[in-house]
């Protein structure tokens, strides 16, 4: 199944499609038929197979007509790993870490599927980072590895566009993962059910202007996403509705000679088998 936020003029909306092309059904916040909308409250007490049920009654959405919204509305946290694929920490100049190296980012960075990144006035050096994201579906603390899977709502995928000048000024990277409009989050929510456990095998490539700049395997992650449940609930509750963002591969603007920075009327994409594409155009702060 494959759950979709959206709005069409400024109504909020909720759909979904039952497999890969199928067409997504569904209902606006305004419509008899609304279930509600994919907060962490509503996760924690809906089976998303009776949500799918209700969904499915309703009309065929014309995805030419609606705004795309991150897949998870109001996440209490989003956990992102850096540094997780060992040939990008390579290219960065930074050894491969012996335990996840995680930094949060905050709800008012994402933007959704289709909407612009905004390359920040503060700066030139904005960077694209292709990743997998995955979601929580219910709440646990000290959760096995062997178990870990068992907590997966679903996937979906994630641009981590980052200010690098502002990432490096300081060892904490916080404060250049956070401006307004760079989190780019969807387009879709995947369940488990339709993928490879912890998405194993699956390919992830980001494309600039068409041109691959990333290319990668999610075998290829350090620390797998079952590892990384395990890790977190070790230190923190992760409760539904949490998102992490398991980290990128090699070929970042950064790891260049010359560097490639993201401008203005460019256009990134990032892909993972299995789950879609996330299309965002950039651009400029303020215009």
């Amino acid at each position: 199944m494959r759950f979709l936020r959206f709005s069409i003029d400024g109504t909020q909306g909720l759909a979904v499609a039952r497999s890969e092309g199928g067409a997504f059904r569904g209902f606006l916040a305004n419509e008899g038929g609304y279930p509600g909308d994919l907060t962490p409250e509503f996760i924690a007490r809906v089976r998303l197979s009776d949500l799918a049920e209700t969904l499915s009654k309703g009309r065929e959405i014309d995805l030419g007509s609606i705004r795309h919204l991150p897949p998870i509305a109001d996440a209490g946290k989003v956990v992102c790993v850096g540094l997780n694929y060992v040939d990008h920490s390579a290219e960065t100049g930074f050894k491969v870490p012996e335990h996840p190296t995680v930094f949060a980012r905050f709800t008012s960075s994402l933007i959704g599927h289709g909407d612009n990144l905004i390359a920040p006035s503060a700066s030139e050096q904005f960077d694209y980072e292709g990743e997998l994201a995955v979601v929580i579906g219910r709440t646990g603390r000290h959760i096995s590895r062997e178990n870990a899977l068992e907590y997966v709502l679903g996937y979906s995928i994630f641009n981590d566009a980052s200010v690098r000048d502002f990432q490096l000024r300081t060892p904490q990277w916080t404060i250049g993962k956070n401006f307004d409009g760079t989190g780019a989050f969807g387009p879709v929510l995947v369940t488990p059910d339709e993928l490879a456990p912890g998405c194993a095998g699956m390919g992830i490539r980001t494309t600039l202007n068409g041109h691959t700049v990333q290319s990668a395997n999610i075998d290829d992650l350090v620390f797998s996403v079952a590892n990384l449940i395990a890790d977190l609930s070790a230190t923190m509750t992760l409760e539904s509705g949490d998102v992490i963002v398991t980290g990128t591969p090699a070929g970042v603007g950064a790891g260049r000679k010359p560097p490639l920075w993201m401008k203005p009327g460019d256009i990134c994409e990032v892909e993972i088998d299995g789950i879609g594409r996330l299309r965002n155009s950039v651009r400029a702060e303020g215009v």
